[in-house]
């Protein structure tokens, strides 16, 4: 799968962020076939690089952490 492009995805934070808005943001990207991607970037530097995951990587990932 081609990673999609981020730069105009909607991007979402955590309800539990701090107040300075120090935290990660994802998004779901789909490409032009409908497959599925998540795209993580540090909401400090929203213009900065964003680590994109496959839908099935981030479900790995999101398991592991809980």
């Amino acid at each position: 799968m081609r990673a999609p492009d981020p730069s105009r995805a909607t991007w979402r934070k955590s309800s539990y962020s701090n107040a300075s808005g120090s935290c990660v943001e994802i998004a779901v990207l789909a490409d032009a076939v409908g497959e599925h991607a998540i795209a993580v970037r540090d909401s400090k530097d929203p213009h900065g690089p964003a680590l994109t995951f496959t839908a099935r990587e981030w479900r790995a990932f999101t398991s592991a952490i809980k």
